[in-house]
């Protein structure tokens, strides 16, 4: 115990011994620079707060930033993706487009080529309708007619001109109009003639074989094809023979006249049409 107070009592002494008793000038001076320590870490406390607000609202800024940068990028990608679509589909409007175009200049070019030959078709017609008015302008007054119907020539010739009543021989006047006829389609090669007989709508009385108005139609447009051929050598191939009987009058009336137009042969001549027919064809 007794030692404990000599070593206790030696330690003050040193204490005491250690310390430097300071001016009151030197004691202010580091107050002062005390207080001018503790406002500068003050204002470092500020700072650092300060820093730190800014570090916090610069990661807000550049999480916004990369949200923005991420829908912008999406709206990129999908209008990139709508442009490329955009661009597809373009580039297929304009592949149609230029086939379209190209399938039109096709389409025009034979359009062309049909126009010229109807062209030339009803220029033909029209030629071949006035030198058959030219041969059988004397058969005129007798019951003939020459006109032009769909791009044909009908050579209509009542039965008066052609056959004695009720009969299917052609008389001398007749061979004589048909003699005039294949003058002309003699001549004309690239021409098809179909021959028609018609009738009027009274029944057939005591013909012996003709039976009755189909018979009657049928056999005077035979008989005008043969004599056609084996008389004038019309090549028979370009002949067709056929009967309408009653049916596809000219005339609906009920008098003489109208009866007697109705009883004729009817001679349809048309242009060959092979070249138009290959034509639209194609």
């Amino acid at each position: 115990m007794k030692t404990r107070y000599i070593l206790f009592a030696a330690l003050f002494c040193f204490v005491l011994h250690s310390c430097v008793v300071m001016s009151p000038k030197k004691y202010k001076a580091l107050v002062a620079e005390r207080d001018s320590l503790s406002m500068r870490t003050n204002s470092l406390f500020d700072t650092v707060a300060m820093l730190r607000a800014d570090t916090m609202r610069l990661h807000r800024e550049i999480r916004e930033a990369h949200g923005t940068y991420d829908a912008l990028k999406g709206n990129y990608n999908s209008l990139n993706d709508k442009y490329g679509a955009l661009n597809n589909n373009f580039n297929a409007s304009s592949s149609k487009v230029n086939e379209l175009s190209s399938d039109l200049k096709k389409r025009e070019a034979r359009l062309k080529e049909v126009e010229d030959a109807l062209r030339k078709r009803d220029e033909a017609t029209n030629a071949l309708k006035d030198k058959l008015q030219k041969a059988l302008l004397g058969f005129q007054q007798n019951g003939l007619s020459v006109d032009i119907r769909n791009g044909k020539v009908y050579v209509s010739l009542t039965d008066k001109l052609l056959f004695p009543s009720g009969s299917i021989i052609i008389d001398a006047r007749g061979k004589q109009a048909l003699g005039q006829l294949a003058t002309v389609l003699n001549k004309e090669m690239d021409i098809n003639i179909a021959v028609e007989g018609h009738t009027d709508d009274k029944k057939v009385i005591n013909l012996g074989q003709i039976k009755d108005n189909w018979d009657l139609s049928v056999l005077r447009s035979t008989s005008v094809c043969r004599y056609l051929t084996e008389v004038e050598k019309i090549d028979p191939k370009r002949l067709t023979a056929t009967g309408k009987s009653q049916y596809q009058p000219i005339d609906a009336g009920i008098t003489a006249d109208a009866l007697s137009k109705n009883r004729r042969i009817e001679i349809i001549l048309s242009p060959k049409l092979d070249e138009l027919y290959n034509l639209i064809k194609q």
